[in-house]
Formats: structure tokens, sequence, C-alpha cells
């Protein structure tokens, strides 16, 4: 079912901003909002929090030996 619906332009603005910063079309943004209750802040907060991971990575920031060891081993029977 198509649907076309009127929405202020501040908040067509923020469905535009997380379609271009994901691969996603704002159709999709509205849906995963409306399906999945993802709403438009915790989509905002989920691309900032991969932004920040990426960036960490491009600094080689990433989990010691012994720290993704202990992660491999933390529901392993001792």
């Amino acid at each position: 079912m198509d649907s076309d619906v009127k929405i202020a332009s501040a908040l067509k603005a923020r469905v535009d901003a997380i379609a271009a910063r994901s691969s996603l079309s704002a159709a999709e943004i509205v849906a995963d909002a409306l399906e999945h209750g993802h709403s438009l802040e915790w989509q905002e907060r989920f691309l900032d929090k991969v932004a920040e991971g990426i960036a960490a990575a491009d600094r080689g920031d990433f989990a010691s030996p012994s720290e993704v060891e202990r992660v491999l081993h933390k529901y392993r029977p001792g």
C-alpha cells in the first residue's frame, strides 16, 4: 500500500539527513520507524555510534588481544 503523508519540513529534513547518512531511502527510514519502533532519534544515535566506531577503527583504536580473548571466552565453560 503506497500512501502520501504530509510531514513538517523540520521532520522531513531529519528523515532526509538520515537517508543521506545511510543506505536507506526516506521511505525506508519512515517504514523502519513505523514497523520496528526505531524513532528518528534512535536512528540518528545509531548512525552517530556507527560513525564513532568507524573513526576509532580508522585511528587503529581496537581492542587489545587480551580483551578479544576475554570476550571470546566469556560464555564458554571454564
